[in-house]
């Protein structure tokens, strides 16, 4: 009893430590809401966006890592059941479509092709999101310890695609990217959680998960490490945002991070029960400020951005707060609320259906009746219907500030 004892105590004083360190607290629900249009503009130009260009990990990862060729736990997102609400498996992580689909949808704009898709249509955007993509490159992960498994397209590798895209593109003018970019929405994330992730991953409990001083000390390592990437990658989001805008983009967004202890491959990674360590929502609280951390120094970096940058639109959609909002409605929006943390694809325990070493696809595992009925698709991914109601929340309900579009058409 002595053993289960201490690390419950050790974490509670972790959590003290993350309130410490962490600037982070209560926010209300922004009040920006989208203004509408006439139906009969409902397919002409949305708010002057005639291109979408994305940046990210396998949250809005369209097909570029099945075309790299997926490996590890990543391979059995490129087959079934993935893609199964929308006529079978595109190499986007969830049972369908993403938010930058759905976000594509309401500008009246064609589904973002991926990058590595040789001869696709890119006159209304390009996506170069790649799942288990990092903000930082991997040779500087590899100096702090952490292995990336699964593919090199980092935020900087992506950017340097953007870049020779557009030189190929537009006859290499910087005016003529300008001008492009004047009427582009250009979207630097999500990205950044994959860079956690590694560390965390490296630092898993072993043995089946049990709780034991060793297995805490080991997760406590990963946090520790976790916290230290968390400036560095903040910077290299900024970086490139910066870089965007002195092309010429002038309407950027530039997501937080999840509430990642809300999240139910880190909720069984922790396994932790104590009613004390999760807060009203059933999430785990330390984890949760962990993300805050992110996205308060991701904040700062923005607030930097607009002040450089008066005359363009930064955007921060608050991905944390949508989900808390998404959680709190989830009766409303036709989720199971006795299941708002269970992966609807998986295998392992009744809590959270989900285990590393068998993620959804993989044999053994089982896929729920209604996934449109779950927020969680795979344990680390969202269902599709969970995107859209992400989507209506962030660009439709004022969870992204400013708006970064001012006018959708009417529904």
């Amino acid at each position: 009893m002595a053993t289960m004892a201490r690390p419950r105590t050790l974490l509670a004083a972790f959590m003290a430590l993350l309130l410490i360190v962490s600037p982070c607290h209560a926010r209300p629900a922004p009040q920006h809401t989208a203004k509408s249009t006439s139906p009969k503009e409902q397919k002409a130009v949305v708010d002057g966006i005639t291109a979408i260009y994305n940046f990210g990990d396998s949250l809005s990862d369209t097909g570029n890592l099945l075309r790299e060729g997926a490996a590890g736990m990543l391979q059995y997102t490129t087959g079934p059941p993935y893609g199964s609400a929308i006529g079978g498996a595109t190499g986007r992580c969830s049972d369908g479509y993403l938010m930058i689909d759905f976000l594509a949808k309401d500008l009246n704009l064609p589904l973002l092709n991926p990058y590595l898709d040789n001869g696709a249509d890119f006159a209304h955007g390009v996506n170069f999101a790649v799942a288990g993509a990092t903000a930082l490159d991997a040779a500087a992960l590899a100096k702090r310890g952490v292995t990336v498994p699964h593919t090199n397209t980092s935020l900087a590798v992506q950017l340097q695609q953007f870049k020779d895209f557009m030189n190929a593109n537009t006859g290499s003018s910087p005016q003529e990217i300008r001008e492009k970019l004047a009427h582009s929405l250009v979207m630097v994330g999500e990205i950044g959680g994959n860079d956690y992730n590694y560390a965390f991953s490296a630092n898993k409990p072993t043995g089946n998960s049990e709780r034991s001083l060793y297995n805490f000390g080991r997760m406590a390592t990963g946090v520790v490490e976790a916290m230290a990437l968390v400036p560095d990658v903040v910077r290299t989001i900024t970086s490139t945002a910066r870089e965007l805008l002195d092309m010429g983009a002038t309407r950027l967004v530039i997501p937080g991070n999840f509430p990642l202890g809300c999240v139910p491959s880190y909720m069984s990674a922790v396994n932790e029960t104590d009613p004390a360590l999760h807060d009203a929502n059933g999430c785990l609280a330390p984890l949760n400020l962990f993300a805050q951390m992110h996205n308060v120094l991701l904040q700062q970096g923005i607030r930097e951005l607009r002040r450089s940058y008066p005359s363009a639109t930064v955007a921060y959609a608050d991905y944390f707060y949508a989900y808390v909002r998404m959680l709190r409605d989830a009766g409303e929006a036709g989720f199971d609320e006795g299941a708002l943390f269970k992966a609807c694809c998986g295998a392992g325990s009744a809590a959270y259906n989900f285990d590393m070493d068998r993620m959804c696809g993989a044999p053994g595992t089982t896929v729920c009746a209604k996934p449109d009925e779950r927020i969680s698709w795979d344990g680390v991914h969202l269902t599709q219907h969970a995107y859209r109601v992400m989507t209506d929340l962030l660009y439709h309900k004022g969870f992204a500030s400013p708006p970064p579009v001012v006018e959708f058409p009417r529904a």
